[in-house]
């Protein structure tokens, strides 16, 4: 244990709260006192070991009764495809073109019929109107990619 720097050594024991349960809610100051070191260590630990690549959701809440909440899940085995319709996506897509994503997570068995309109209706034209076109494609983008990132895993 004498090479683990401090980051491996919060790591280490988040993951070991993780093995017992499949989901830890923490406080950062609480966290930060306890190994003696500022909460930005903590903030710096979670973004870089507990991303959904690793198999982690993790959820915040600032203010005075926040949280840090983090989540291990079960990454799916489409990875490849789910990540090359992010970058496909990119910062602004159309309506069209986000009906073909759709169409393609459809075809390949990663939603059904019913999460596909379910998703068609969140990004139609009408559900993410704003003042302009472009502004209404990276809206509609970003919420496309939200959603193919939580297709990555199972809750």
């Amino acid at each position: 244990m004498e090479d683990q720097n401090i980051s491996d050594m919060i790591e280490s024991y988040l993951k070991q709260i993780l093995m017992d349960t499949k989901r830890v809610e923490i406080r950062r100051s609480e966290v930060a006192d306890q190994f003696n070191v500022v909460p930005s260590q903590i903030n710096y630990v979670i973004k870089t070991r507990f991303t959904i690549q690793d198999g982690y959701v993790v959820q915040s809440k600032r203010g005075g009764g926040g949280y840090i909440r983090i989540e291990k899940v079960k990454l799916l085995d489409n990875l490849e495809h789910i990540d090359a319709l992010i970058e496909a996506v990119g910062q602004s897509i159309s309506y069209h073109d986000s009906v073909a994503v759709i169409r393609s997570l459809y075809n390949d068995g990663t939603i059904n019929r019913r999460e596909a309109n379910i998703i068609l209706a969140a990004i139609d034209k009408n559900a993410v109107s704003v003042d302009n076109r472009a502004q209404e494609d990276r809206t509609r983008a970003q919420i496309l990619v939200e959603i193919l990132n939580h297709l990555c895993y199972e809750s």
